[in-house]
């Protein structure tokens, strides 16, 4: 659905030229169409559906998705004229229609199967695609028949090449004829020329005029000298009239495969009309796919109903409310528009001009949002005001059209109208000053403007006594604020900037100058008034000097000073924005520093590393030696070599465990997963309780624990003999004092039963490659089941990676009411990659 009140600001805000720049990235004559007819809608799902169809397309062309659409023409009128019972189409009219219907099933492939690495939804795309109907067997029945330069082949049906077999081999013997005659005619100097040629689809030869009477036949006309005629000989007319029964036969074949064609063509009408429309619609997409690449676009994000932004699927942010659909049901009425966000955006058409000349363009950002609906540009002549107002009306129509928008962000309500006054409407013809020509177009605005429009008034209150006109200026300001449309006004009067700055609503903002070099900057800063520097500006434009100083000189009083602070206010936002930008680079150069700081600190760690590695290098030779040297010592020799053999087995596995423990604990370290986690201390037995059977590493001989003495250390017995010894001194529990919680329930009388009693309870549980919280509930399950089995200790296998799931695992182990402990094992049965679980028993 599209407004007429869109459309007539569309002119002066050059969305005509916005349009040809999009059409001229189409390649086809279909798409140039469709880009022609390009125009702002109104209809919210529209928008954002076209939205989506363009950022769809620009993620395919991304992953290095391509399509061909040169050469495609619109054959909506041959497929219309195929309806007509009768009709014949031309033989270049069908080829183009196949041309169309075959680049339609190739692009139908392509939306079947999009590429892989889109990471964009292929949802708007594929259901506008999805009107392609398969036309295989439609182009089956085409293969083949016609060539490129629209004629039939003789493939194109048996009758016709039997036809034109007859026809060749006709023309065959009609030239042998001719040549055996043409060559008893030289002898006698009657040809002109020893040649055949053809005049109204009859073999002929050229015979000279003086010579005519010799040759018996009918002449079919002469050369333009007159000294040539073309003469039929009477031997070969009943060979040329065959030729010519043979050529009608292949016209009336040509016109039935032609007429059988255009059924078919006609048959097909209503899918073919419909891959038509697809195609123009891609290539338009393409088209503004490519504009938007080249002008570093972004699709807008459509205010929705009551202020809000929308954000749905596409990375960008629209609405996913029907992504595919084209029809009306959601306009602009819906809701009011209750803001509009421009983030350094750009006039398309001036960067294409500055481009071609070297130059860029300066980005401008504007954000009326909430109450602040209006906002009031002020600043010098030539400084931008009046770009700035085209660029948000030309934006906005691009955003309503489905054009990605060139800024950084941009968030956009739909319009019901786009209302300008910019420009000088004077005209002689209808007797109109500039003045009464603005007063005019304002009073259609006033009369026409609703709470869902953007309006934009370039000098609001020139062209008239300034006193008067600034009054004008601020009443008209107040009227729009008041019915709470979008409004950007641009103006000199130092009366708006009053406004602005007391009026709730009402933003001011300025465009730049620099005093030092008497020039514009371009840029737009929202919050403060400008300064007109209409003096400045005739002065940098070369104005006589002495009227210069004249003009400065009757400057009022009041005038002065308010010009005055102005400067002095943009120079010290100048200054800090320099400010600004100096801090940011020196944040930059901390970072680097903090970067190579860091770069440092790993080097630096990693020697150390390197230092503790030849150490316990070393530490390991000396004790293969010492391991050596005992075994040598050993007398007996059998005896000795046995075990100089489990010596050297040991020591090879003793160094092979110590080693990946020692890589392990490293890059637990640097990762920092064993941060927080005091169980990551390999070959230490947590739980031991009084009673437990428990073997020395000092004796190699198991002990019974009497006596806890503190948390490190304890009191055994081996035999009768009673030892102080110390946890470390622990290798493993060997049994515990306490039974089964279940056997214990039932000795005392209780009645227990479980299910799945008969079955065999396991001591170890693998979750690599679970989530955290599935590992948790399955380690939960697990650890509950052992329990009530009366296992001492089970093992939780998680495997090592980055850590996450081995520190989440200990800690909540830790905080389990039947664990004890939670240990580390040694590396050759799991170290980091597993966790030994001592259970309360």
């Amino acid at each position: 659905m599209q407004s007429p009140l869109i459309h007539s600001s569309a002119r002066v805000l050059e969305f005509e030229s916005l349009r040809d720049l999009i059409r001229g990235y189409a390649s086809s004559p279909l798409g140039q169409e469709r880009a022609a007819a390009l125009a702002p809608s109104v209809d919210r799902r529209w928008i954002e559906n076209q939205h989506q169809l363009t950022n769809e397309i620009r993620e395919f062309r991304r992953v290095g998705g391509r399509f061909e659409f040169s050469g495609l023409l619109n054959i909506s009128t041959p497929v219309e004229k195929a309806r007509i019972d009768g009709a014949v189409l031309e033989t270049t009219e069908i080829r183009d229609v196949v041309l169309v219907v075959d680049r339609a099933a190739e692009w139908r492939e392509i939306a079947l199967s999009p590429p892989a690495a889109m990471k964009v939804e292929w949802s708007a795309v594929a259901e506008l695609s999805s009107g392609i109907i398969d036309f295989t067997e439609f182009l089956r029945s085409f293969r083949n028949k016609i060539q490129p330069d629209g004629t039939l082949e003789d493939r194109a049906s048996p009758e016709l090449a039997r036809i034109r077999r007859e026809i060749e081999r006709q023309k065959r013997t009609i030239q042998e004829s001719l040549r055996g005659y043409l060559r008893r005619l030289a002898e006698g100097g009657a040809v002109q020329d020893e040649l055949i040629t053809i005049r109204g689809e009859r073999f002929v030869i050229p015979i000279k005029i003086e010579q005519k009477r010799r040759v018996q036949g009918v002449i079919h006309g002469a050369s333009s000298s007159g000294q040539t005629v073309f003469v039929e000989p009477l031997e070969t007319i009943d060979q040329n009239n065959e030729l010519v029964r043979l050529l009608d036969e292949e016209l009336v074949e040509i016109h039935r495969i032609l007429l059988e064609m255009t059924r078919r063509i006609g048959e097909s009408s209503e899918p073919i009309l419909k891959a038509v429309d697809v195609l123009g619609e891609l290539e338009l997409q393409f088209a503004k796919a490519r504009f938007a690449e080249d002008y570093s676009c972004v699709p807008a994000r459509i205010y929705r109903e009551h202020g809000n932004v929308e954000q749905g699927r596409v990375e960008q942010g629209f609405s996913p409310a029907n992504p595919g659909g084209t029809t009306s049901g959601a306009s602009a009425s819906e809701g009011a528009a209750r803001g509009l966000v421009l983030r350094d955006a750009r006039h398309p058409l001036l960067e294409r001009n500055l481009r071609a000349k070297g130059g860029h363009v300066v980005p401008i950002s504007i954000e009326l949002e909430g109450e602040r609906l209006e906002l009031v540009i002020t600043g010098p002549n030539t400084g931008g005001k009046t770009v700035a107002l085209k660029t948000v009306g030309l934006l906005a129509l691009m955003a309503q059209a489905g054009i990605p928008v060139p800024a950084d962000r941009a968030e956009l309500p739909v319009f019901d109208a786009v209302l300008a006054d910019i420009g000088d409407y004077q005209s002689i013809e209808q007797n109109l000053s500039t003045f009464s020509a603005h007063v005019t177009n304002i009073d259609l605005i006033s009369r026409t403007a609703t709470a869902n429009s953007l309006v934009l008034l370039d000098e609001l209150g020139s062209a008239t006594d300034p006193e008067e006109g600034a009054a004008l200026a601020v009443a008209i300001a107040e009227y729009f604020r008041r019915i709470r449309c979008i409004t950007v006004i641009s103006t000199h009067h130092t009366s708006l900037k009053v406004f602005g700055a007391n009026t709730p609503g009402v933003v001011n903002s300025s465009v730049g100058f620099d005093e030092a070099t008497l020039q514009p900057t371009y840029e737009l800063r929202i919050g403060v008034p400008g300064a007109s520097a209409g003096i400045n500006i005739a002065q940098r434009l070369g104005l006589n000097p002495s009227i210069i100083e004249a003009a400065r000189s009757k400057l009022g009083t009041q005038a002065r000073d308010v010009g005055q602070f102005l400067d002095s206010l943009h120079a010290n936002l100048r200054e800090a924005e320099a400010e600004r930008l100096r801090l940011k680079a020196r944040e930059k150069e901390l970072d680097r520093e903090k970067a190579g700081l860091a770069a440092e600190g790993r080097k630096e760690q990693q020697a150390k590393i390197k230092e503790m590695e030849k150490k316990l290098e070393t530490l390991l030779r000396d004790f293969e030696y010492q391991a050596r040297e005992m075994v040598n010592a050993i007398q007996d020799r059998a005896a000795s070599q046995k075990l100089s053999k489990d010596a050297e087995r040991r020591i090879s596995k003793l160094r092979r465990e110590f080693r990946e423990q020692f890589d392990s604990s490293v890059v637990a370290h640097s990762t920092g997963a064993d941060q927080g986690d005091p169980n990551a201390q390999p070959q230490v037995v947590k739980h031991v309780s009084e009673g437990d059977t428990v073997k020395l590493k000092s004796v190699g001989r198991p002990a019974v624990v009497s006596r806890r003495i503190d948390e490190n250390h304890f009191e055994v017995e081996i035999g009768a003999m009673k030892m102080k010894i110390a946890r470390d001194d622990i290798a493993e529990v060997l049994s515990r004092a306490a039974d089964s919680p279940v056997m214990a329930a039932r000795a005392r009388g209780i009645s227990v039963s479980l299910s799945k009693e008969d079955a065999s309870v396991p001591s170890e549980i693998n979750v690599i490659g679970r989530t955290v919280d599935d590992a948790t509930r399955e380690v939960e399950k697990f650890v509950d089941r052992a329990f009530l089995a009366g296992l001492p200790r089970v093992r939780v296998v998680h495997g090592s990676g980055m850590g996450i799931l081995r520190k989440a695992l200990r800690q909540y182990l830790q905080k389990h009411p039947h664990v004890e402990s939670v240990t580390e094992p040694p590396q050759n049965e799991g170290g980091g990659g597993a966790t030994v679980v001592e259970l309360r028993v």
